[in-house]
């Protein structure tokens, strides 16, 4: 059950002028956005559950979210993460089960759209089924990478593309300001935190990766293809 920040009653309509300016929505998705309903949730509120039927889209307001799935064994997948002017439950628009869990990973604010009220936006703005349909495509190519690197890459593998994905250039070397968890890491690339934990370890010994005061990561050089 969700736990929001205020009660699970829903709090009214926001009008398009009270969303934030700054956050990154295209005129279409802001209209939409002003037409649901606005809802708080606390950190760590899971408020999509796999399997379950629903006919909302949740568009991010403040905070941000993740897309996983999760085991009997409480061994957790993560799928992605979403922040501001990204939206999720758009896969079960079409009144099939909901295709992962989504939890909050910080306080969030949401604007929850109906199933009837994204086809009167789509009445409205009929341009707007493009922009949900590219959305859609987008998505589902990254799912189509997410699966191949799970079926050609070693773990070592998978996490030297975070790694890299995460990396800018900075001093003759690269850098990580603000490295992952070690269970973030893990849950997103489908393996284990002790082995995510060992390949890391790996890593600083040989000279690949050092751990900065901060917190931060130094890569002096390329990582090695295999490991």
């Amino acid at each position: 059950m969700p736990h929001p920040l205020t009660s699970d009653r829903a709090l009214p309509d926001v009008p398009a002028a009270d969303i934030p300016p700054g956050i990154p929505m295209t005129p279409s998705l802001r209209r939409l956005a002003a037409r649901g309903i606005v809802r708080r949730y606390r950190r760590g509120t899971q408020f999509i559950t796999e399997g379950d039927h629903g006919d909302t889209l949740f568009i991010v307001l403040e905070g941000r979210l993740k897309a996983f799935s999760e085991d009997a064994d409480g061994r957790e997948v993560r799928y992605a993460e979403y922040g501001p002017g990204d939206y999720v439950g758009e896969m079960s628009l079409d009144g099939g089960p909901r295709a992962a869990s989504v939890a909050t990973l910080a306080p969030s604010r949401l604007a929850m759209v109906t199933r009837a009220t994204l086809h009167a936006h789509l009445a409205a703005e009929p341009e707007f089924a493009f922009e949900l349909l590219a959305k859609v495509i987008r998505r589902a190519r990254a799912a189509t990478v997410g699966l191949r690197e799970i079926a050609l890459n070693d773990v070592y593998g998978r996490l030297k593309r975070r790694i890299d994905d995460a990396a800018v250039p900075a001093d003759g070397g690269r850098r990580v300001a603000e490295p992952p968890s070690h269970a973030t890491l893990a849950a997103s690339i489908g393996c284990t935190r002790s082995m995510v934990s060992r390949v890391l370890k790996d890593l600083e010994r040989g000279g690949w990766l050092a751990v900065e005061p901060g917190g931060g990561w130094w890569l002096p050089r390329e990582l090695p293809a295999k490991w």
